[in-house]
């Protein structure tokens, strides 16, 4: 029977607990929590933001040394004007065995010096910005040269925080300039505003195309130029190709054209590299003196920091970079940085750098300075510095 209830309206009865429940609000507690943890987030985000610049870029530690490519085709050298500068003609020389030998060795070198250790190594903090900031053409280069010290000074200049470098070699003003600027922008870093974009392709310097080509991308870049004794070059010139083929002639046969006569073979590369003078000829029809910085190699070994000063000053850097960024390896023979990129601990190159020279007879050493001598000499008056090689 049903029940009369008040305004004549009957229904069954439904336990409370079988009804939807209203959800409770959370307590007060949980959104404070909540709203505390979204506030940090925002707060480590704009301080990592704001911190990126010294961060991204913390100090990497290598052995001096070039990290530089073979050049294989090593453009044609015109005679200057100047009578009292040696006349020297680079041709092309037929192809022989020799030559074809030591050709295929540079080229297996190239691939070690194109995946040197650790150069682009990204610490954690540089991974988590790799989305900030925007890639740009670099504003300065180092263009040579080969077995210099282009490879130290690079990692080197890495430690400052408003330095932001490639670690690979592009070529692109020698190899793959075909492919267009925007290809060559997209293998820059990213930076953020008051950074430097830079690279490092030593074989520029003695590419003939090179000059009009960068002066093309922007007359302001600045360059810099790593030189060292041209013997001593040779030698390590040399030692680099034998590690990889040991079957290589002598560095005495390779010399020379003829050793009775004793006539130097300028078409063999680790010769012709040497005549900086010559090469500067072709950079100085595109840039002017002051737009040039020369890093003496040697220096860079003896003086790291005081050759560093230099370069920071001519890139408009403050110096960070002073003595005790590093530590002089004794079992090496080279400064070595006190930190690795994204690590606290001290790291060199390992042994593709440093390498022990061969025993090269005296003799040919002798006639090697005599022939580089005008040639030096030359050189120290276009740049007004005198490296003491002679």
């Amino acid at each position: 029977m049903g029940q009369r209830l008040s305004g004549s309206r009957s229904c069954l009865h439904v336990p409370s607990w079988l009804l939807p429940q209203p959800q409770a609000p959370p307590p007060p507690v949980r959104r404070k929590l909540a709203l505390l943890f979204a506030m940090l987030c925002i707060w480590l985000y704009m301080f990592l933001y704001s911190c990126a610049g010294s961060c991204a870029a913390a100090p990497g530690l290598l052995l001096l040394g070039s990290g530089s490519r073979a050049v294989h085709d090593p453009p044609a050298l015109a005679t200057g004007p100047d009578r009292a500068f040696p006349r020297l003609l680079f041709q092309t020389v037929p192809a022989t065995p020799l030559a074809a030998a030591q050709e295929k060795a540079e080229g297996a070198t190239s691939q070690e010096e194109q995946s040197p250790e650790a150069p682009d190594s990204p610490s954690p903090i540089s991974s988590f910005f790799s989305g900030s900031g925007s890639k740009q053409l670099p504003q300065a280069i180092i263009i040579g040269v080969k077995k210099g010290g282009t490879r130290a000074l690079l990692e080197f200049l890495r430690v400052h925080p408003d330095v932001r470098a490639v670690g690979a070699e592009p070529h692109f003003f020698d190899r793959s300039y075909d492919k267009g600027l925007a290809w060559y922008r997209d293998l820059m870093p990213r930076t953020l505003d008051g950074q430097i974009t830079m690279e490092k392709t030593p074989s520029y310097f003695v590419t003939r195309e090179a000059p009009a080509r960068i002066s093309a991308m922007s007359k302001d870049t600045k360059l810099i130029v790593v030189v060292r004794d041209p013997v001593t070059r040779a030698i390590s010139d040399y030692t680099q190709t034998l590690s990889k083929r040991p079957d290589i002639p002598t560095f005495e046969s390779l010399t020379f054209k003829n050793r009775s006569t004793g006539l130097i073979d300028t078409s063999w590369s680790a010769i012709q590299i040497g005549i900086y003078a010559k090469h500067l000829e072709h950079w100085l029809r595109h840039f002017p003196l002051g737009q040039m910085l020369f890093v003496s190699g040697e220096r860079l070994i003896s003086d790291p920091a005081g050759e560093l000063g230099r370069v920071q000053d001519f890139l408009g850097l403050k110096r960070i970079i002073t003595d005790k960024h590093f530590y002089f390896n004794k079992t090496k023979g080279f400064p070595c940085l006190k930190k690795a990129e994204g690590s606290s601990k001290p790291h060199c190159l390992g042994k593709t750098k440093g390498r022990t020279h061969p025993d090269i007879d005296p003799e040919v050493v002798r006639r090697l300075r005599e022939f580089y001598r005008p040639f030096n000499r030359k050189f120290y008056q276009m740049t007004g510095h005198d490296f003491g090689w002679d």
